[in-house]
């Protein structure tokens, strides 16, 4: 590992600790990065409470859903990373939307994207407290409130990263691996047993049964469930390679959870074989561990509960390093507090704002218990918020992507399809979830239809109020305003 080096800043509002322009380290592979962007998706969840209810919303043919949303996901991999060779900055969404739509509506991104990952780390954790105190109770253990556990990973997860990224990214590393050798135990044991009562059939890959299910509103899951690759470029200074490394991780994580999720769901629909639907609406928290209990051993139902909490524990580390790194990003161009943009002598991250988006989702999980002592549905409103932001800033991140080579022509390395034909193709599919997820909110965030809708203002106001800032250091900081983007930064 190098020893982190400290560049003068050029901005004259940098007080004393932001007199210098710090640069995180590293020299994770492809695989770490890979595993550590994987974690976000937690996959063994997904294949056990999200894919049951694409098969319920999508019918039979849920598979041919989960098909189309890895096409749509890789026509966004295919700009985005095109955009990430021809500008090789840090800050992902932060940098891409500054630089191919303007410096108002990066900030106004950034702050969206800061708020989004804030939302899913708290949604993560609350979630964790939830599971965890229903999977004891099947135990017949103790009963101890949803919150005690929630606070037990919150330290956890704000301890371990709080160190290096690569201290996470083992860790990520083995809870992936072990998730998804359930995932795995499950598919081989429908293979084995020759598929579900009817055997194999072809019917979840025929077109035709997708006008029994609503298409749009399986698509809709099935899209959310992709998120996390979106953050490789976020962590351009502390992978060994960025420009093989960050391509290669994210077509990597798409096309690994695409096919990953392409073939449980086809397996899961196959082992219920004609209850498949009926069993998804009526029961799907029960679905994925029922099936794998009677196909492979009594042990993983209980076994595929553990995983799915420490699945969910790995995912909180993958959104807690992301939204740090958004925050050290916005700290080292004065955005917020130069204090964030700080890198640790000894570990080489950002700790600062580390501790500083620990401490905020601790303030925010607290107001949101005391008001909801029972927690219910607060993961979901707190996840599917946050998600439904992300949802946005791709879009705003593919339409980016065309600006950019529209105004700089395409790049060594481009052309036509992927500077915009792709990103084209990828903003009118996100777009079009965007806008389902908007009119499907009560299926995002739970409750009944517009009981929610106000939720959307939080995503709105944090768009509003980075954009509003940006106007403000354009005025009053022109000097701050010309670093936004992290355009002092050389890749």
């Amino acid at each position: 590992m190098t020893e982190n080096t400290l560049a003068p800043s050029s901005s004259p509002q940098s007080n004393a600790d932001a007199a210098t322009t710090p640069a995180l380290t590293g020299r994770m592979s492809m695989g770490a990065l890979l595993l550590t962007v994987l974690a976000f998706s937690a996959p063994i969840a997904v294949v056990a409470g999200y894919i049951p209810f694409t098969i319920s919303f999508g019918g039979p043919a849920a598979t041919l859903i989960f098909i189309m949303a890895t096409v749509f996901l890789l026509l966004f991999a295919v700009g985005y990373v095109t955009m990430a060779k021809s500008l090789p900055k840090p800050g992902s969404f932060y940098a891409f939307i500054s630089a191919g739509l303007g410096k108002i509506p990066g900030l106004g991104g950034a702050f969206l994207a800061v708020v989004s990952y804030l939302l899913m780390l708290g949604g993560c954790y609350v979630f964790i407290g939830l599971t965890a105190n229903e999977f004891i109770a099947s135990l017949d253990g103790p009963e101890i409130p949803w919150w005690v556990w929630t606070i037990a990973s919150w330290l956890i997860v704000s301890v371990m990263c709080y160190f290096h990224i690569e201290v996470s990214a083992k860790v990520l590393s083995v809870a992936m691996l072990l998730e998804i050798a359930i995932v795995l135990v499950f598919n081989v044991a429908v293979l084995v047993h020759g598929g579900g009562p009817e055997g194999f059939s072809a019917t979840p890959l025929n077109p035709a049964e997708l006008s029994n299910g609503d298409i749009g509103v399986a698509m809709l899951f099935a899209i959310m469930v992709f998120l996390g690759f979106e953050a490789t470029a976020l962590f351009r200074d502390e992978v060994r390679d960025p420009d093989k490394t960050i391509p290669r991780a994210t077509y990597g994580a798409v096309l690994f959870v695409g096919t990953l999720y392409i073939v449980s769901c086809y397996l899961l629909t196959t082992a219920y074989g004609s209850n498949a639907v009926e069993t998804a609406t009526n029961d799907p928290k029960s679905m994925f561990p029922d099936a794998i209990g009677n196909l492979a051993a009594p042990v993983f139902t209980q076994l595929t509960f553990l995983f799915i909490i420490t699945s969910e524990l790995a995912a909180a580390i993958s959104v807690h390093n992301v939204t740090a790194r958004y925050a050290y990003n916005l700290g080292v161009d004065n955005a917020l507090p130069a204090w964030l943009a700080r890198v640790h002598p000894r570990h080489h991250s950002p700790y600062r704002a580390s501790v500083t988006v620990a401490a905020v989702v601790a303030v925010i999980l607290v107001i949101l218990s005391l008001a909801n002592t029972a927690g219910e549905g607060l993961d979901a409103q707190l996840f599917g918020l946050g998600t439904v932001g992300v949802l946005v800033l791709m879009c705003l991140v593919s339409l980016s992507v065309i600006g950019w080579f529209a105004r700089r022509g395409i790049s060594n390395g481009g052309n036509v399809f992927k500077c915009f034909i792709a990103p084209a193709l990828a903003v009118i599919a996100l777009g079009t979830t965007v806008v389902l997820a908007v009119m499907h909110l009560d299926l995002v965030v739970g409750g009944a239809p517009g009981q929610n809708t106000g939720l959307l203002f939080i995503l709105a106001a944090s768009l509003l109020c980075g954009s509003v800032l940006a106007v403000y250091f354009r005025a009053r900081k022109p000097e701050v305003f010309r670093r936004l983007g992290r355009a002092d930064v050389a890749g």
